[in-house]
């Protein structure tokens, strides 16, 4: 009798999107060590991620070296507004917000690799019919695609637990930092990834959120090397974007969060487990506070 052949399970794939390079100090790296030590890792792993610039954190000399690093590595620089304001504030207006948009997009447009992605501050898309529908017409009349998250998470919450653990114990140990963190993501990438396929009936290439931060710096190359090591492969940024499920545009309010959690929203069958925002602080303080981090 033949032997029959099984076909190997396609790998679940995602990429980075990373949020909000700066050049403020931090612990443990300067602004350029740290920088490179996130470059060298993408690097090192053949990888080209979607870098969301926010305008006014590198207006200056060195966050221009900053982006022209990126820009030469052949990473992807994107839109993310240039003062980060939140759409839903009382005091922000549609046409601030448009004009916020066209200020980061001077910042980013210079550069070789700026694609015209746009990514929400705060995944925060508009409260109200008026701000979600104009700024998603701006955008459209703009030539922008919406840079969506698929998988959300608090990274940015564990960086600044991170930071101000080192402040006060310079010499602190930073592997519980490390451990809490990549449990984090990979629940937050399960929850989301199981998720994708209720609401899209299909594997999606994921997107997941970061920031350009010394957590980052520190633990980026193990992040890459968990999921690897757990059957998921990385993509680049500009291959995931081209996945069909970034054409979506739920029609909820409030709009926003992860694009999963939008679709899921829209769907109206997993009130159950949606929490909103989708991912904060308020989610992680506790379990931090439990162990000391």
């Amino acid at each position: 009798m033949g032997s029959v052949t099984q076909a190997t399970p396609a790998r679940k794939q995602l990429a980075i999107t990373m949020d909000d390079p700066h050049t403020g100090e931090t612990p443990l790296l300067s602004p350029s060590e740290r920088n490179d030590a996130i470059l060298r890792t993408l690097d090192q792993a053949h990888l080209r991620a979607t870098l969301f610039v926010c305008g006014m954190r590198v207006d200056d000399a060195a966050g221009e070296n900053v982006l022209r690093q990126w820009d030469d590595a052949g990473h992807a620089l994107a839109n993310h507004t240039y003062n980060h304001p939140y759409l839903p504030g009382k005091d922000v207006s549609v046409q601030g917000y448009l004009e916020d948009i066209l200020s980061g997009q001077a910042i980013v447009e210079p550069f070789s690799r700026f694609q015209r992605l746009f990514r929400f501050p705060f995944l925060k898309e508009g409260n109200t019919l008026a701000k979600r529908d104009g700024v998603r017409a701006f955008l459209a009349e703009h030539g922008y695609r919406v840079g969506h998250v698929t998988i959300d998470a608090s990274d940015w919450y564990v960086d600044q637990r991170l930071r101000e653990r080192l402040a006060k114990e310079p010499g602190a140990d930073v592997s519980p930092y490390r451990e809490f963190y990549l449990r984090h993501l990979w629940e937050r990438a399960v929850f989301y990834d199981e998720l994708a396929l209720e609401v899209a009936g299909r594997e999606v290439k994921h997107t997941l959120l970061i920031h350009h931060s010394l957590l980052n710096a520190l633990f980026l190359k193990d992040v890459l090397r968990m999921f690897e090591g757990r059957g998921w492969s990385w993509v680049d940024g500009s291959e995931a974007f081209e996945d069909a499920i970034f054409t979506e545009s739920p029609d909820i309010l409030p709009a926003g969060e992860s694009l999963i959690w939008a679709m899921a929203k829209r769907a109206g069958r997993h009130e159950d487990i949606l929490r909103y925002p989708g991912e904060d602080s308020i989610y992680e303080k506790d379990a931090m506070d439990r162990l000391g981090l």
